[in-house]
């Protein structure tokens, strides 16, 4: 590994100019050595000396004043103490020293322009709906849900509810009222704001139904306000419009570095929803670094990172606001009225940090979609997120952006609501790779034997706090469901579940979930490095493998696939698949069967449902496996849980006229 060339090198410039550099400047003289241009000398000290480097952030972002005494007054995993008696709030610290007639946020919709509004106007909805809320009831720890499209509205709205020191949660239209309650019904809400609309794939869909089921649904609200035109349909509910009119003063109240700032929710696939609690302090202080000084965001740059507000990026994208940057809040598919769509968004609006997901770049690829004709000058970095990134995938992205753009790939999670792994303005980028543990994270590959590895595949543990890790789960009291998400393998050490090799250059493969692990014939293999090759297929749209256990010591490791439009899976295209596993990862990759399925299910933030379907393939009972409100296409559940019939009563019967029956005959 260490004779390869980075695909990609920042020029002497851009390190010198880059906010992460100023950072190291600030800090070498905290550090007592010089941790200028090197990342990984920098890296090693805010994990070796955990206090003096979030104490640095905290300073270096001019946060308000810290009590004497260590950031870390109690190393603890779980529960590390940070900060105490300081006091600070969300809120406040977006709108410190932001006023004025400049662009805080834009709202795109697929058959609207950007709408772009200032601070100054962005500052009086968060305070007229502050007051309005307070008039509700509303009071510091109470629960404020929304059940809303990516717009400003959401943006006010968690605002409006952190600036109170109450909790906010949302769920996005794209989770059923049914899929929304799982979640939200949990917290005992006082108020749901709800939009009576949403808008997808060049269709309007009426919500006020799905509003109604939700408010029936959660007993604990005094009150309902409803956004949108036909906000007057919903019986009893108050007007957004009128509440966000008036003028009122901004307020935040000063809250402990640990208060309660919002739940975001597990993706639900293997049970209820968890509610993941994160502090004030933790989600300002780690956004600050993840967004200032590993996307180099700086004031008046604008941040168009596709998500919706189910899924955590949408709080990464929010945090913005908190560097002075201009979230791009866009509603609607990446890919209407054509597959370009987001990338024409991009360069109409300049960003400087565009965000996507492997999927909708292989999407580009097969459509034809040349990214070099829609290229904003302004694009710095590329991030990309959500599931494994192709080697080959990002040759060609980095080929079509050329040397002026940064394609950062980057893996991280709900439970911390920022990255483990990523990149910085100032390390390299070698395709198939994430370049470097992200500053903070004490990230080590663990092998079989609890020790760390290097250059071979290992267990993600992160060794030492991070100041967002979750304060607690919901309705978990004695905290046995967080110990057991994180802490049931290494105690005292967070396990993620995913794979990794930490290679000798420093930087990070990632190999797949460890709970989702292909172990066939005691060899230890991860998913990602089967998609790789095969997706890469013209002929394939996307694949999904699962290794599943049988009675006995048997194992079966089939592959699924989608093909592209008038593809059928036959013995030529099966053997070029196989071709294409056996040369691009090692022919014990190859499956015991390719199976052409109808669909490969995805979590609603769009992970490959690897271990539910690897369940069902096992005959386990459906709703045990997973919730279908979780699901983006739930109908896929019945029909891989007749796969796994079919297979367990076959006697020699091949596994494609099995696979070919319907699931319903």
């Amino acid at each position: 590994m260490s004779t390869r060339r980075p695909d990609w090198t920042p020029t002497p410039q851009a390190v010198e100019n880059s906010r992460i550099t100023d950072f190291a400047r600030f800090a070498s003289p905290r550090a007592g050595r010089d941790l200028v241009g090197d990342y990984h000398a920098l890296w090693a000290w805010s994990v070796d000396d955990v206090n003096g480097f979030w104490a640095a952030v905290w300073d270096y972002f001019r946060l308000p004043e810290r009590p004497a005494g260590p950031a870390l007054a109690a190393e603890a995993l779980p529960g590390g103490v940070w900060f105490p008696g300081s006091t600070l709030n969300y809120t406040a610290e977006v709108f410190r020293d932001r006023t004025g007639t400049d662009t805080a946020v834009i709202t795109v919709t697929e058959d609207t322009g950007p709408v772009a509004i200032t601070w100054h106007e962005l500052r009086r909805q968060v305070a007229s709906l502050a007051q309005a809320l307070t008039e509700l009831g509303v009071r510091m720890g109470d629960r404020v849900v929304g059940y809303l499209p990516n717009g400003v509205q959401a943006v006010v709205a968690f605002l409006a509810t952190a600036g109170l020191g109450a909790t906010w949660a949302v769920c996005g239209q794209d989770y059923t009222a049914a899929a929304a309650e799982a979640r939200l019904a949990q917290l005992r809400p006082t108020v749901l704001i709800a939009a009576t609309g949403s808008l997808h794939g060049g269709k309007h869909i009426d919500r006020r139904a799905d509003v109604q089921a939700l408010r029936d649904a959660l007993p604990t609200l005094t009150a309902t306000i409803a956004v949108g035109d036909a906000a007057g349909a919903v019986p009893g509910a108050l007007s957004w419009s009128a509440l966000t009119q008036r003028d009122a003063e901004l307020a935040p109240v000063p809250v402990p570095f640990d208060h309660p700032l919002w739940v975001v929710f597990s993706s639900g696939t293997t049970g209820r929803p968890k509610g993941i609690v994160h502090g004030h302090g933790g989600v300002v202080l780690e956004q600050l670094k993840n967004l200032g000084l590993h996307l180099g965001l700086r004031s008046g740059d604008r941040l168009l990172w596709h998500t919706t507000p189910s899924w955590m990026m949408w709080n990464v994208l929010v945090a913005g606001l908190l560097l002075g940057a201009t979230p791009v809040c866009y509603e609607g598919s990446p890919a209407y009225p054509g597959t370009d769509a987001l990338w024409r968004l991009a360069a109409r609006l300049e960003v400087n940090v565009l965000g996507t997901s492997p999927g909708y770049l292989a999407a580009c690829r097969k459509a034809g979609v040349r990214l070099a004709d829609h290229h904003p000058a302004s694009l710095e970095r590329l991030g990309v997120t959500g599931s494994a990134f192709p080697a080959d995938l990002q040759h060609w992205v980095a080929g079509e952006l050329g040397s002026r753009t940064q394609v950062v790939c980057t893996s991280g999670g709900t439970d911390v609501v920022t990255a483990f792994l990523g990149a910085a303005p100032t390390t390299p980028v070698w395709a198939g790779e994430l370049s470097a543990p992200c500053l903070g994270v004490a990230v080590e590959a663990f092998g079989p034997d609890g020790r760390p590895v290097r250059g071979e595949v290992g267990e993600l543990v992160v060794l030492r706090p991070m100041p967002s890790m979750p304060l607690y789960f919901w309705d978990d009291p004695d905290g046995s469901r967080y110990r057991g998400a994180y802490f049931d393998v290494y105690p005292g050490i967070w396990r993620h579940g995913d794979w990794i090799t930490i290679t000798d250059h420093g930087s990070v493969i990632l190999h797949g979930r460890s709970d989702a692990t292909l172990n066939r014939h005691g060899i230890r293999m991860g998913s990602s490095d089967i998609y790789g090759p095969v997706e890469q297929l013209e002929e394939i749209a996307e694949a999904l493998v699962v290794g599943v256990e049988q009675d006995g010591g048997g194992y079966w490791m089939p592959l699924f696939v989608t093909t592209t439009e008038g593809i059928d899976v036959d013995d030529v295209l099966s053997e070029k698949i196989r071709d294409a596993i056996r040369h691009g990862a090692s022919p014990r990759h190859v499956p015991d069967e390719i199976i052409q399925a109808p669909g490969i299910p995805h979590t609603r933030t769009g992970k490959k449902l690897e271990v539910p379907v690897k369940r069902l393939l096992r005959g386990e009972a459906r709703r045990s496996v997973v919730d279908p409100g979780s699901v983006d296409r739930p109908e896929l559940i019945d029909w891989y849980a007749h796969i796994g019939a079919a297979h367990r009563r076959r006697d020699g019967t091949a596994a494609g006229s099995a696979a070919s029956r319907s699931p319903n005959g």
